[in-house]
């Protein structure tokens, strides 16, 4: 599987959680033998414009994050676009799906999920989305910036049990087929994380309920990384996420 990542994003650019160091490098490690790496290339700055407004660019500007918010988001597109023939997965930083377009919080600064769907929609390559965001927190960013485009559907599960909340997603993906799945995943919701909810067979589950969705629609599937703060499991998780896309239905 394609994983699209730069090692820029090993740099730590802010004192939070997800910027942390040594955050990345386990799951380079974990994962290096099974895929091959794509270099993330910077968004332009008119993808980024088509999310969010001049100010909140601006803003993030004004805060040096800009540089490294914007590779991630060049990411995230570049993710999306191999999606749509093969599964792929974007190791990125800093996350994006507490992003709207005039605001940020929760250690994201630009909406990576929004800004590639928009990328797709604005050339044509897609008419219908699933946003699948599994992390922990509500992605109230995803909410904010594709809850009204018109063909986008976000589903963030609300379970409270492994095997209910499982079963939301797989009922989600059978009722709503669409041209492709982007997965917001985040990885706190882990036994061994803050979420204290899934194991990690559970991310294998999720990615192949989703590559199996995805074939049956004839539409691609792609994830990007969000949440998912515990490094001694983060790369174990992220591994059974990308097997499970890479398994045929």
């Amino acid at each position: 599987m394609n994983v699209v990542f730069h090692e820029d994003f090993f740099n730590v650019y802010a004192a939070d959680p997800a910027a942390a160091a040594g955050r990345l490098e386990p799951v380079v490690d974990i994962i290096e033998r099974h895929v091959t790496f794509v270099q993330a290339e910077p968004a332009a700055q008119a993808d980024i414009e088509a999310v969010h407004t001049a100010r909140h660019v601006q803003r993030v500007r004004q805060t040096g994050l800009y540089p490294a918010a914007c590779l991630a988001a060049g990411g995230a597109i570049q993710t999306a676009v191999l999606g749509l023939d093969q599964p792929a997965f974007g190791l990125l930083r800093p996350p994006g799906h507490h992003a709207s377009a005039d605001s940020a919080w929760g250690f994201c600064h630009f909406n990576n999920m929004a800004i590639a769907i928009q990328h797709l929609r604005r050339r044509q390559r897609i008419e219908s989305v699933l946003v699948l965001d599994i992390d922990l927190h509500y992605g109230d960013g995803n909410v904010n910036t594709l809850g009204k485009v018109p063909g986008v559907r976000i589903f963030n599960p609300e379970a409270h049990e492994r095997r209910p909340y499982l079963e939301q997603v797989a009922a989600e993906l059978a009722h709503h087929p669409v041209d492709v799945i982007g997965i917001s995943a985040g990885f706190d919701n882990h036994v061994d994380d803050w979420g204290g909810l899934l194991l990690t067979e559970d991310y294998f589950e999720i990615g192949w309920l989703v590559r199996s969705a995805s074939q049956k629609n004839g539409g691609g599937c792609f994830a990007i990384l969000e949440g998912g703060y515990n490094h001694d499991v983060l790369g174990a998780n992220v591994l059974a996420l990308i097997e499970g896309l890479n398994q045929p239905g």
